[in-house]
């Protein structure tokens, strides 16, 4: 049994609260849950309908594998793992995440030590996601990010092909921490980082493209929000995208897949060499293979 507390200002619905919490349940197995009493409202029998507010607790008589399924790693060995996230789970914080995931997979074995994330994806964006198994790894990880010695390619659709069809991107980008929304700018300004985007058309299916894109540094929504400022905005994405194009094409979250990881040719700590030079790829998403058959346009 789990015990959740809403601590939510505003009132929310029961069904909706839970299934942002943990998105891999379905309205269907929530409704069979409140048939068989397994799950309450403050102690007591309650519909899916009725209203949250600030301090109930919500009791849920379900399966941890219902609530949070299985980790999928990509690769893993005595020091770290490397798990494919799917789009719509964060990667960290409360209910159904990819921390969650792999703590419960490991625990499942025997493996009682927590993982460490070593960097972040945006929770609509799936694909791979390094995590450390011991101290060691974590230091090592997180400094080959910030120093950019591990590159990253993403797989995306774009709403418009860009032109020229492969290019570096170059300009500026600052943050509304108000608003969760980042700007790109064509040159410096105060509070702008740098950013460096680079992109290869793959196919090109109606007016949509697939893109191969290398993230040389790693801003928050750099992909998204640089290739939207050259009229190219991704797929899916409700915030630098176009809702409209998001509804007629049925996206969910934006198509965006972080799908490879490079790590560098030399390594000089022994005890990590043996990564030198492997890349690892995530599945390719559904939609890329819909856009080079043109199926999806």
């Amino acid at each position: 049994m789990r015990e959740l507390i809403f601590d939510d200002a505003k009132p929310m619905r029961l069904d909706a609260w839970l299934l942002r919490r943990f998105p891999a349940l379905r309205a269907g197995t929530l409704h069979k849950a409140v048939r068989e009493n397994k799950l309450k409202l403050n102690g007591q029998k309650t519909p899916l309908s009725a209203l949250l507010r600030r301090g109930d607790s919500v009791q849920l008589y379900l399966r941890e594998e219902q609530l949070c399924p299985p980790a999928v790693f990509v690769y893993e060995d005595a020091e770290l793992l490397i798990a494919d996230k799917p789009a719509g789970i964060a990667v960290e914080g409360e209910g159904d995440t990819l921390l969650a995931r792999a703590v419960q997979t490991l625990a499942a074995r025997g493996e009682t030590a927590p993982p460490r994330l070593c960097h972040r994806l945006d929770t609509g964006t799936s694909g791979l996601v390094l995590l450390a198994k011991t101290p060691q790894a974590e230091a090592f990880l997180t400094a080959a990010i910030k120093e950019r010695a591990i590159g990253k390619r993403y797989l995306c659709v774009t709403l418009g092909a860009p032109q020229p069809p492969a290019a570096v991107l170059r300009g500026w980008l600052r943050k509304d921490a108000a608003r969760g929304t980042v700007t790109v700018l064509p040159r410096p300004a105060p509070g702008a980082k740098e950013i460096v985007t680079g992109y290869e058309t793959l196919a090109v299916s109606g007016q949509l493209a697939l893109l191969k894109v290398d993230l040389v540094t790693g801003r928050t929504h750099q992909i998204r929000a640089h290739l939207a400022s050259i009229g190219c905005p991704i797929l899916g994405d409700g915030k630098y995208g176009s809702n409209a194009a998001n509804r007629r094409y049925h996206m969910r979250y934006q198509a965006l897949c972080a799908w490879e990881l490079i790590f560098p040719p030399k390594i000089a700590d022994e005890r990590f060499a043996y990564l030198a030079g492997k890349v690892f790829h995530a599945p390719e998403p559904w939609y890329a293979q819909q856009m080079r058959d043109g199926t999806l346009e």
